[in-house]
């Protein structure tokens, strides 16, 4: 594929990402959608590998006055991580970042109880699991859903996107088992280029996505 690849929307990404993942089909894996922009595309991948969908919450800590710029990112279960190269960079103090995190804790914790409503997260214990994005710019949110897979005791993590920087693809291929990424861009400045539509995801649609696709795993060869 073209490293100049657009997309036409993020459930168009999401099956192109799918033809790509079919390999892992036989693997029986757990599709995490990171929310919320990522659980459209990973509905598509799941839906394509016949694998149960489930959410991941990460948020990403914006430098003030600059917020898609990660300054690192936060996920469920404690997990962090930091730039602190970029944080070195832009002097920020630590009462600047202490804010930033706890803003975005709140909503971390408030996504956590609208998208799960009460179910307990799929058990990743001994699973190959595919973390789906709708793109990663710095990587930081994803570096922090592997973290997360890993101390939930993943088996095999594959990281899944349609789109990323260079040095993003290459940070996550040092600490994922497989990257699958569709396209690289030498001219990379944010995710949103690189689709025609690329709407905000609502809460409403992660709900939903997750109660069409979260259901229990399905017995490959024979139903009921």
């Amino acid at each position: 594929m073209s490293t100049s690849t657009r997309f036409v929307d993020r459930a168009d990404a999401g099956q192109k990402l799918g033809v790509a993942l079919r390999s892992f089909a036989s693997e029986n894996p757990l599709v995490l959608g990171l929310a919320r922009g990522g659980v459209p595309v990973a509905a598509q991948v799941a839906r394509a590998l016949d694998a149960p969908l489930d959410v991941l919450l990460v948020r990403k800590l914006g430098v003030p006055g600059q917020r898609e710029l990660a300054f690192g990112a936060i996920g469920e279960d404690g997990a962090k991580v930091l730039s602190e190269q970029l944080i070195r960079q832009l002097a920020l103090s630590d009462s600047e970042m202490a804010g930033v995190e706890e803003r975005e804790r709140v909503e971390l914790e408030r996504r956590l109880a609208r998208y799960r409503a009460g179910r307990a997260p799929a058990s990743l214990v001994g699973r190959t699991v595919i973390i789906v994005d709708d793109g990663l710019a710095t990587g930081a949110t994803a570096r922090v859903a592997v973290g997360v897979a890993r101390a939930r005791g993943a088996r095999r993590i594959i990281v899944a996107v349609p789109v990323a920087s260079y040095e993003a693809r290459e940070a996550i291929t040092r600490i994922a088992d497989v990257v699958t990424c569709l396209s690289t861009p030498e001219q990379f400045r944010a995710v949103g280029q690189w689709y025609e539509d690329f709407d905000q995801t609502t809460d409403e649609e992660v709900t939903r996505l997750l109660d069409e696709y979260g259901s229990p795993v399905r017995a490959p060869h024979h139903t009921g």
